[in-house]
């Protein structure tokens, strides 16, 4: 399922390995708080989910139901961007595509939709899961920092009760190193508990096997229907238009042949103009829809022409033992592509980077500027439909830009899907 792979990985390190490990540090935060979201979220339901049903005999309770499943569908999409932050895990949203139109289709939408009960389930457990939580991590830290702190207490004229009362410096420097192994457990129980919520929020967060693969997909037609518009539209504004005052100037040269040689001359030389123009037009059409170079020399040579063109300095590095599937090899060019145009008209940045390898069955692309940074991934826009083409071979893209700072975009594209 989506997000397990990235699951917290309990158990990989050492003690202080894991003691050291960053992401220890940043799921510790949100275990002592979840039971704060589980009592929110299980407070709202609750109260709103019964109060909405008891109304519904009168109507009034079909849009605060309605109210009710949208606010729960927020509170899991709130989740899963809270456990990539605070465990690592990435769980794309699972939800089916929303029809077009008809108040119908859109209810049953929203109702037969699986991911919207296991949103619903999952944030119902967060309760007694966050009470677990904080409760397990309440007493391991204050037992860590009580023994490391006891020195400075003793030292303060104060004295600690952790067991046993420790009022002497003696005391106080075993009940220390005693903390220091205590900081270890305390980092395991960090880690294990985010591994048991990684797991529960994967299973209900992420949605089926068959379910991810089924948004996949239609993200996938949504992202070739609206590559053919873009290419439909280019060509009507572009070559079409060009091609048509050929076309005029052409007979117009045809009825002046007798009577006028020299306007003759000067309509064929425009028609030869717009034809070089017209040719010029497809071929950056065409180089739009899949570059001649990337087929014929593979993706180095593609990402070397594309990095050469960039308005900046661009540190290029390409590590493949064997060329990727077509696919991969496409979808990553772009990805970089779409990086570096977004960073020439946007990011004020003066040097760049892009990091291209393999790991496995993994073909990783990291796209750097040291731009001012505020980049966002909006519906619709390029990066967005490049995430989309990513999700087709099941892979993932990753928009790090906070404003001021630079701008990262990563891209994870498998080479068996």
């Amino acid at each position: 399922m989506g997000g397990l792979r990235d699951r917290v990985a309990f158990g990989a390190k050492g003690p202080i390995g894991v003691v050291l490990d960053p992401m220890t540090w940043r799921a510790a935060p949100y275990l002592l708080v979840s039971l704060a979201f589980g009592v929110l979220w299980f407070v709202l339901l609750v109260f709103g989910v019964s109060f909405s049903l008891a109304l519904v005999i009168v109507w009034v309770g079909v849009p605060l139901l309605l109210l009710c499943v949208g606010t729960w569908r927020a509170a899991a999409m709130l989740e899963r961007r809270l456990m990539r932050l605070a465990f690592g895990v990435r769980i794309a949203d699972p939800y089916r595509s929303r029809p077009e139109q008809g108040l119908g289709n859109h209810l049953r939408w929203l109702f037969q939709d699986p991911a919207t009960w296991k949103d619903l389930g999952y944030l119902i457990l967060l309760f007694p899961l966050g009470l677990v939580e904080f409760v397990v991590s309440v007493i391991v830290w204050s037992l860590t920092f009580g023994l490391l702190l006891a020195p400075g207490f003793v030292v303060a004229g104060e004295h600690v009760r952790i067991f046993i009362l420790i009022d002497t410096m003696p005391e106080a420097l075993v009940a220390c190193v005693l903390g220091v192994g205590m900081l270890s457990v305390a980092a395991y129980a960090v880690r294990g508990m985010a591994w048991l919520h990684s797991t529960l929020a994967a299973v209900l967060l992420a949605g089926s096997e068959e379910e991810r693969l089924r948004a996949s997909r239609a993200r996938g037609i949504d992202a070739a229907e609206a590559e053919r518009r873009r290419i439909e539209r280019d060509l009507h504004d572009g070559a079409q238009h060009l091609l048509l005052s050929v076309a005029m100037d052409l007979g117009r040269a045809q009825t002046k042949l007798e009577s006028d040689p020299e306007e003759v001359r000067n309509l064929i030389s425009q028609a030869h103009t717009g034809t070089k123009a017209a040719i010029a037009e497809l071929r950056d059409l065409a180089r739009g829809i899949h570059p001649a170079i990337l087929t014929d020399r593979g993706l180095d040579a593609a990402l070397s022409a594309l990095t050469a063109r960039a308005p900046v300095r661009v540190d290029l590095s390409v590590d493949l033992d064997e060329r990727p599937p077509a696919a991969v090899e496409s979808i990553a060019y772009f990805v970089v592509a779409e990086a570096l145009s977004n960073m020439a008209k946007h990011s004020a940045a003066t040097e760049a980077s892009v990091r291209v390898n393999r790991q496995d069955q993994v073909v990783s692309v990291e796209v750097w500027d040291n731009g001012v940074g505020g980049a966002v991934m909006t519906p619709g826009g390029g990066l967005a439909g490049l995430a989309d083409r990513c999700a087709t071979i099941d892979g993932f893209l990753v928009l790090h830009s906070p404003v001021g700072g630079a701008t990262l975009v990563r891209a994870e594209l498998p080479c068996r899907w």
